[in-house]
């Protein structure tokens, strides 16, 4: 008596595993999208520019709002679009490094919002060179 209980508890748990996996996987598309997530300065001169821009679109089927944008250090300031970005609509967000600190350099933005992938964690990387003496 007990095996065949046991016996149908087994098969009952094999069928309702089995019946689990047949079901498709949703995953959800991401709604913030970013045309690129590292900025590559390259070789700056010291004192020279610093500012690039991240630009996104809102991928989603609601408007994503940028809840806050924070960067790693004190030496990079970011600002962003702080109105509400319509699906299909696109933002940005302008970061300025200091680059009268010379040496090589690897900063992070993350950006929070409403989206689904929130966060998103942006890059920016170079190298900053010494004035030349005159």
């Amino acid at each position: 008596m007990k095996k065949s209980l046991v016996i149908m508890l087994m098969v009952f748990l094999v069928s309702i595993s089995v019946q689990a996996q047949d079901k498709p996987v949703v995953i959800p598309v991401d709604s913030i999208i970013f045309e690129t997530i590292t900025h590559d300065y390259g070789t700056v001169v010291q004192g020279g520019d610093g500012t690039c821009t991240f630009k996104f679109t809102n991928k989603g089927k609601t408007p994503i709002v940028l809840n806050d944008v924070k960067a790693s250090c004190g030496c990079t300031v970011p600002e962003w679009t702080r109105t509400p970005v319509a699906p299909k609509e696109k933002g940005s967000i302008k970061v300025t490094y200091n680059t009268n600190n010379v040496g090589t350099f690897t900063k992070s933005i993350t950006v929070n919002s409403n989206a689904i992938n929130n966060p998103v964690v942006l890059t920016i990387k170079g190298i900053v060179t010494a004035k030349p003496k005159e």
